[in-house]
């Protein structure tokens, strides 16, 4: 019970500590006359999109949660302790659909075990932009194109004891949001990496309760800056993410289960520093650094200290109701500073499992309006999530030659 009461001190706390706006006497922000609003920006900012229906229903927390063929974006580290010999994925968004009508995110993914210790996977995202019509300087007609964003994902996962696994994983990022439109404008690409662990472990907390106790850890999108002027020296990072967090598991019965989940996201990206009228940096750090650099100086480099960057910190808060292991239901929160970005949303969701087939829908409700007209672009957001276990296909067709 020490461990448990222990667990839910951290939810709390942490909780309460992203929603303090820390109204501090006097902010570097205000005095040089740039305000709190200082948010981290990134190339291909896609790659954070939660592309499942089940994850996404759930405040966007994967990190620990039981694996399934959707963990590349998550934790690969997971896909070791994938209770499927072999599994793919479909999910489909479409995306900011309270502002334009064209715009979506498809996923694929693929699970294989090769080993009673291994399983390797891959996966492919693409995000369409839909059709946009360009103008020249002139504002003439330079013709209507669709630009686009891709990765293709693999991953190799290993248990490394009976309760931990380890992972990496290596993607090839591909952006092309000009579509050659524009003086030495070009498509950029990104090679990138991920490194993860995940631990998890029946416990014996609860009297007349089964339960299991998981957390994970991974660094995603280690890569390579990316540059879209041929012309230009200056490179954007790639969103690179820590993720980390719990996840505890309540069997009830032999017909209901719980799941409570929270996960914390930091980005690994340089904050942007206060610069004054000639540009010089005033306060922060000079974000114009590289990788390995970047990822260091993000604990530490915000203007405002640590109050600001402890409000780069984005948390994730999940619950999933399992019946008899066929239909599920989600519920989550996802939370993040009004000086970062200011998303801030409940996410629900179901799903239904029925022998080979498993379909999962996620809804986000936004509880915040983030611009001047008063409609939130996350509006009206839904997810779709198609699985296969190919296990129970095996399983079945053999059953029908028996009969």
């Amino acid at each position: 019970m020490k461990r448990i009461k222990f667990f839910t001190m951290l939810f709390v706390m942490a909780l309460v500590s992203m929603n303090v706006n820390a109204q501090s006497d006097a902010d570097l922000g205000d005095i040089l006359g740039q305000g709190d609003y200082n948010v981290i920006s990134t190339a291909v900012p896609f790659m954070m999109i939660a592309p499942d229906a089940r994850s996404s229903a759930m405040g966007d927390v994967g990190v620990s949660t039981s694996p399934d063929v959707y963990s590349m974006h998550w934790n690969p580290a997971k896909y070791a302790f994938i209770e499927t010999d072999f599994s793919a994925g479909l999910a489909y968004s479409p995306w900011l659909r309270s502002l334009v009508n064209d715009m979506n995110i498809a996923y694929l993914g693929l699970s294989k075990r090769v080993s009673p210790k291994s399983t390797v996977a891959a996966t492919l995202r693409y995000f369409s932009l839909g059709d946009i019509n360009y103008r020249g300087n002139q504002n003439e007609d330079l013709g209507t194109y669709s630009p686009n964003e891709w990765a293709i994902d693999v991953a190799y996962s290993r248990k490394l004891g009976k309760y931990i696994s380890g992972a990496v994983a290596g993607r090839v990022i591909y952006s092309n949001i000009t579509q050659g439109q524009g003086d030495y404008s070009k498509a950029a690409v990104s090679v990138a990496a991920d490194i993860a662990v995940y631990y998890t472990r029946d416990v014996y907390w609860f009297n007349n309760v089964d339960a299991t106790f998981s957390w994970g850890a991974a660094i995603t999108n280690i890569g390579s800056k990316m540059n879209y002027n041929e012309s230009s020296t200056e490179k954007d990072f790639v969103p690179t993410n820590l993720r980390l967090g719990p996840t505890l598991k309540l069997d009830i019965d032999d017909y209901n289960s719980f799941a409570f989940s929270f996960d914390i996201n930091k980005l690994l990206v340089p904050t942007p520093p206060y610069r004054d009228s000639l540009g010089l940096v005033a306060a922060g750090m000079e974000d114009n650094v590289g990788l390995v650099q970047g990822m260091i100086q993000s604990f530490y480099d915000a203007p405002n200290g640590f109050r600001e960057e402890f409000q780069e910190l984005t948390l994730g808060l999940g619950a999933e109701y399992w019946y008899n292991d066929v239909f599920t239901v989600r519920a989550g929160f996802f939370h993040e500073s009004q000086n970062k970005g200011n998303r801030r949303y409940v996410t629900l969701g179901a799903g239904l499992k029925y022998n080979v087939f498993a379909l999962d829908v996620s809804y986000l409700v936004p509880v915040n309006n983030t611009s001047v007209s008063g409609q939130n672009p996350l509006e009206n957001t839904l997810r779709f999530s198609l699985t296969f276990n190919f296990d129970k296909w095996g399983d079945n067709t053999r059953l029908e030659k028996v009969n």
